[in-house]
């Protein structure tokens, strides 16, 4: 039988987690807004089909503005971002905090 070897315990896999998890915010808050006005391509399937827009077009959009602080401009592409926006910064910041006790766990352990 072959022993698989588990990643969620490493604590090199858990530090790495961890400044990914840390990098992305300052990864997003480093693009410019500029870059994502752009909306003649979409990939959106139910915009290509029906041509109208479904409730999450513009919400990448809205989301990088709103991490900019133009709140005018996340409200023009997508009014459903002040809802969405704040539960996905609750699940990063939970998620950086459960893999900070796993890695703090795994090196006390070793």
């Amino acid at each position: 039988m072959i022993k698989r070897y588990n990643l969620k315990h490493n604590k090199y896999f858990l530090a790495a987690k961890l400044v990914c998890l840390a990098a992305f915010p300052l990864w997003l808050i480093s693009i410019p807004k500029s870059s994502f006005d752009d909306h003649s391509q979409t990939l959106c399937l139910f915009t290509l089909l029906t041509d109208i827009e479904c409730y999450g077009c513009g919400l990448t959009r809205a989301c990088i503005r709103l991490i900019n602080l133009d709140f005018v401009g996340a409200w023009n592409f997508n009014k459903v971002s002040f809802i969405v926006f704040p539960i996905l910064c609750f699940l990063l910041l939970q998620e950086f905090i459960l893999t900070s006790k796993k890695f703090y766990k795994a090196y006390q352990s070793s």
